[in-house]
């Protein structure tokens, strides 16, 4: 049964008469008392309905006439190619990343950025801190001890007890033992590495990828194999059986299998079984980073990689980073076989995660308060990469092509003409506005006529001007002359980096 609000079941019933062909572009809807009359909903309800076809780009209101459809200008968009998948991956691959991200990093602090499109976050605003403040407050007054004991290693939390009830919804049959807590997601991968791999060794991983793995995988002394990955469907498993035959010493995969970062990729259920056994078969480590699911515009939560794990073989990682506090740096790992190594590694490394942000997260996760909170912010977050993708549609040059993902925070658009990502970002940085260039997002080429652009903002005057500036930016690199794609900080670092 579809638990979502009434005015979003008939927004999506009205869409999918749409993209039927049932209504068409320049149709008029049903009026406000049509909609009231016909589905016995209020008013308000109604204008709901409307507005939210509205703010997603498929209806537009029209002076003293109603709401008439309309075809988003991102769908005029070609979709982006799917990677080659016939060679095996070069070995040049491996050459390191942190003085790219580290140029970047540096730029971001000091550049005066007054737009930030660059991060894979969202607004303060779309998180519930009223609820977790009182949450904190009631939890410091019962026990205000917390604050000064030291957190038992094994402490069963409601956090590790609503984890491994959620759990059961992705397939997975974890008891709140076998889910230790992490400082966030990266932390977890950390840790699974850490226990999979030693120094020298190569982990395959997806391309593009989040940088902040490559630079994981550069401080632990490990080598980056970097796979082809479709932006609908995942990691390619044929490249990565070709990596295997051509290398033949993989110890770990890593992969993202919902709302893949940058991507926005979905892996199919029947590929997650593929890649579970193949990783099995061959003796690597699947490491799943599980950090988007919640993201994910779909009635029901799809299975873990985990949830076809017979072995132990899958270490699942995941955090409320994304969805529920940013600012807690909650995370956790499921480590399959290696959950004892984990656990001692965790010790090891920076001891138990202190009590009090998992009692208030926990508790609040455990109440239909989440469930609601989760279906507003991908509501909103649906809205705001439509109109940031009707704006891309609009304001950047012809050739543009944006992957459109079925939830998250971010876009990936693909430049026309192989324009340097480079260039825009030294670019528009000028005019203090910030975008993640795609060379941070491989150690290879393959993504230098890429960006990711965040859309966890809430739609607003300043973000639309910005977005429009940004085309002009664009527009105005692409109709230049054809330049070095090296040029550019960083490029340079890349560069000497090399």
């Amino acid at each position: 049964m579809d638990s979502s609000p009434r005015y979003r079941q008939l927004a999506l019933h009205y869409l999918q008469a749409i993209q039927a062909g049932t209504l068409q572009a320049g149709d008029r809807l049903p009026s406000l008392r049509a909609l009231m009359k016909q589905h016995g909903i209020s008013l308000s309800t109604a204008l709901q309905v409307c507005r939210t076809l509205e703010s997603e780009g498929w209806a537009e209101a029209r002076e003293r006439s109603g709401y008439f459809v309309r075809r988003p200008t991102r769908l005029a968009t070609p979709p982006m190619d799917e990677p080659a998948t016939d060679r095996a991956p070069d070995p040049a691959q491996y050459v390191g990343i942190h003085e790219k991200v580290s140029e970047f990093v540096m730029r971001r602090r000091y550049g005066g950025v007054q737009l930030d499109l660059a991060v894979a976050r969202g607004a303060p605003s779309l998180y519930p801190a009223d609820a977790l403040r009182a949450s904190l407050s009631r939890l410091l007054r019962q026990r205000p001890q917390m604050l000064t004991t030291a957190a038992p290693s094994r402490s069963r939390t409601p956090f590790r007890e609503a984890i491994s009830q959620r759990a059961l919804r992705a397939g997975m049959r974890l008891s709140p033992d076998e889910v230790l807590p992490t400082n966030g997601c990266i932390e977890a991968l950390n840790l699974a590495l850490r226990a999979v791999a030693r120094p020298g060794d190569t982990v395959a991983v997806e391309s593009p990828t989040f940088y902040g793995l490559l630079q994981v995988l550069e401080s632990l002394g490990m080598r980056a194999l970097e796979i082809p990955t479709s932006p609908q469907t995942g990691l390619s498993l044929e490249a990565l059986e070709l990596a295997v035959r051509a290398y033949g010493n993989i110890k770990a995969v890593v992969v993202v299998p919902h709302l893949q970062n940058p991507l926005g990729s979905v892996m199919p259920d029947s590929h997650k079984a593929r890649l579970v056994a193949l990783c099995e078969q061959h003796g690597m480590a699947l490491i799943e980073d599980d950090t988007y699911t919640e993201l994910l515009d779909a009635p029901l939560v799809p299975p873990a990689l985990k949830s076809f794990d017979r072995s132990g073989n899958v270490i699942h990682c995941a955090s409320l980073h994304k969805v529920l506090a940013p600012g807690m740096r909650l995370g956790w790992v499921n480590a399959g076989r290696w959950h004892a190594r984990v656990e001692m590694l965790k010790y090891t490394q920076t001891r138990s995660n202190e009590e009090l942000s998992q009692w208030a997260a926990g508790q609040y996760m455990a109440t239909g308060a989440y469930d609601r909170h989760l279906r507003h912010l991908r509501d909103q977050l649906r809205s705001q990469r439509a109109r940031t993708a009707d704006s891309v549609a609009r304001h950047f040059p012809a050739g543009t092509r944006i992957n459109l993902p079925p939830g998250g925070l971010q876009l990936w658009v693909e430049l026309p003409e192989r324009l340097s990502a480079d260039r825009v970002f030294d670019a528009a940085l000028r005019e203090h506005i910030l975008v993640a260039p795609g060379t941070l997002f491989s150690n290879s080429s393959r993504c230098d006529h890429f960006v990711r652009l965040n859309c966890g903002w809430p739609w607003s005057p300043a973000l639309e001007a910005g977005l429009r500036r940004l085309g002009k930016i664009t527009s105005s690199l692409a109709a230049a002359a054809p330049a070095d794609p090296r040029r550019g900080a960083i490029a340079t670092a890349a560069t000497v980096n090399e």
